[in-house]
């Protein structure tokens, strides 16, 4: 039940990112995907199953987390100017992959993990 109660609060946020995008209010779109759903998530799911420090860990490296979707906001600004639309997503996903990469590479060497 809990995952199909994820599961909708999911399509929800697609809903209402769709729905955005076709209004006057088009670039609310962007900041609807910024609304912590999958945070409040995970942090429910970590919070609720695992220790208060494993928490606060967690909560950590979500804020250190907003390091590759910046890469990818950066990334799709520049290309969107050089490239189609569809190269320009991709692109900026390999590069979101990549600082995500980096981000936990690095956090497992400094928390030992």
């Amino acid at each position: 039940m809990a995952l199909f109660l994820k599961s909708l609060i999911g399509a929800g946020v697609v809903i209402l990112i769709s729905l955005l995008s076709k209004s006057k209010y088009y670039y609310i779109a962007g900041l609807a995907p910024l609304f912590p759903t999958f945070a409040l998530i995970a942090h429910y799911s970590v919070g609720s199953s695992r220790p208060v420090n494993e928490l606060r860990e967690t909560i950590l490296f979500s804020g250190f987390a907003t390091i590759p979707m910046l890469t990818y906001l950066v990334t799709l600004y520049v290309l969107v100017g050089h490239f189609r639309l569809l190269p320009s997503l991709l692109m900026a996903c390999i590069a979101w992959g990549i600082a995500a990469w980096i981000l936990v590479a690095l956090w497992g060497q400094f928390h030992g993990h």
